[in-house]
């Protein structure tokens, strides 16, 4: 059996602001659209399922990330995940500059977690809480692993 990796799904309270951040990271809006009707019911598993939903790329064409926003049913509130909580966990880029990147994020009001590590002289890097409260970690290469 053959298996590709589609996407990764995210519900986001603001799926316009989740967008324009994505977006000056550097990801591509590759398609938006409205969903619903009972395939939506069916494939979700909730009765009523209506949604707002964007497709971003990452710009080596290989990530996709699928964001929604419910219109119904209503979309609930939950206390942002932390780092060691047991299910999704993060979404993690390679970025050329960590500092470009968080100025960007900054602009965004999404700030690191703690702070900027480097990792072995291999990895400069940080987790930052971007919109709805997704994590995102951020790693720029310093220089080739040994």
């Amino acid at each position: 059996m053959g298996i590709k990796l589609e996407n990764v799904g995210i519900a986001v309270r603001d799926l316009d602001a989740t967008i324009a951040f994505f977006t000056d990271l550097g990801l591509t809006v590759v398609g938006r659209d409205t969903v619903s009707g009972e395939w939506a019911d069916t494939a979700v598993g909730l009765d009523g399922n209506h949604s707002r939903i964007a497709m971003l790329q990452t710009p080596d064409g290989h990530g996709v990330l699928e964001f929604f926003e419910y219109i119904h049913p209503e979309a609930i509130e939950t206390e942002p995940t932390r780092p060691n909580e047991i299910g999704m966990h993060r979404v993690a880029f390679s970025v050329d500059s960590l500092d470009d990147a968080l100025e960007i994020a900054a602009k965004h009001n999404c700030y690191p977690l703690r702070g900027v590590a480097t990792y072995e002289d291999v990895y400069k890097l940080t987790y930052i809480r971007g919109p709805s409260g997704i994590i995102v970690m951020l790693a720029e290469k310093l220089q080739e692993s040994p």
